[in-house]
């Protein structure tokens, strides 16, 4: 008999169990139907954003410390998350000082809002200041020593990996070495596309980083996107909507918000902010400089399933 006594429709059935299971492989078997799979209902990714951890991470008093912007409680995961598959979080180093973490993702991207030192990644060395970007290998330590009050802005896949239980790629395995993209270089790309010039259908501009290995891809991870995107004054990015999530940091933008599904959320300085999929947004500068923001999206799932969904929504 089914476990069920009298359901009105297959929808109304709870997971099914074998009859009589021999091992305890048959006995660990559970059935559904379209009545009842296909209705998993999740608590959605909050749009929100993260101001209260920035400003801990730069206050005066704060010790050397990982102060994650964690959204797990609102999208009832098991594991600290900024979104479903991705964490962003702000590490505080004090002068003379170090923090030392062992990812469990497949790469991490760190950009350094404040202050400047080093980077021991595996057998790999990175000299960071202000302004620099760089992306690193799961699954290896990383050693980060401040020679001056630093605060670094890093997100990871993590949450990924522990959604799957998954390790990390061994030594030497990861899909992306160590890349190190400096302030300088960064603001001479950026002044090289504005020197160039877009037309409507490009979307914003905005400089991809990328590397060697991840060049076919355009992505910084295969499965995560990074873009340090600008809007000068007076500039409202045309509406739009993509499967991915953005996680991005407010890297400079004094009067600017975002507009989500109609609903306008202002900035603050170097807020994490989060554009939940699917949503219908743009982003406005009403300030009188140019405006800087750091996107990091899990687009690389999407770009690789062949259902990013991008698609402009003009009123």
């Amino acid at each position: 008999m089914p476990d069920s006594a009298t359901p009105l429709t297959i929808g109304d059935l709870p997971a099914q169990h074998a009859k009589d299971p021999k091992t305890p492989a048959q006995a660990r078997a559970r059935f559904f139907n379209p009545g009842n799979a296909f209705n998993v209902i999740l608590p959605p990714v909050p749009d929100t954003a993260f101001s209260r951890e920035p400003e801990k991470a730069l206050a005066a008093d704060t010790p050397t410390s990982f102060i994650p912007c964690d959204a797990s409680d609102v999208m009832e995961c098991a594991f600290p998350a900024t979104s479903p598959l991705v964490l962003a979080g702000y590490a505080r180093i004090r002068p003379n000082d170090s923090w030392e973490t062992t990812p469990r993702a497949s790469g991490a991207v760190h950009y350094v809002i404040r202050g400047s030192g080093t980077s021991q990644i595996g057998e790999e060395t990175v000299e960071w200041r202000e302004g620099d970007l760089f992306i690193s290998p799961g699954g290896v330590r990383h050693s980060h020593y401040a020679e001056e009050d630093s605060v670094l802005w890093i997100v990871t896949n993590e949450p990924q990996f522990r959604h799957e239980h998954a390790q990390p790629p061994a030594l030497g395995d990861a899909p992306t070495p160590v890349v190190h993209c400096t302030a300088a270089e960064i603001k001479r790309q950026i002044d090289y596309l504005y020197e160039i010039g877009k037309n409507a259908e490009i979307p914003g501009t905005a400089l991809i980083i990328s590397s060697d290995v991840q060049e076919a891809s355009r992505n910084a991870l295969p499965t995560l996107t990074v873009a340090m995107n600008t809007l000068d004054p007076g500039i409202t990015q045309r509406p739009h909507r993509h499967n991915s999530v953005a996680v991005s940091l407010v890297v400079k933008g004094e009067n600017c918000y975002s507009t989500v599904d109609g609903k306008r959320k202002d900035w603050s300085p170097f807020a994490t902010t989060i554009t939940p999929p699917v949503s219908v947004h743009s982003h406005t500068n009403a300030g009188n400089e140019r405006c800087f923001f750091l996107i990091v999206q899990d687009g690389g799932f999407y770009y690789h399933a062949r259902a990013m969904g991008f698609e402009f929504v003009d009123a």
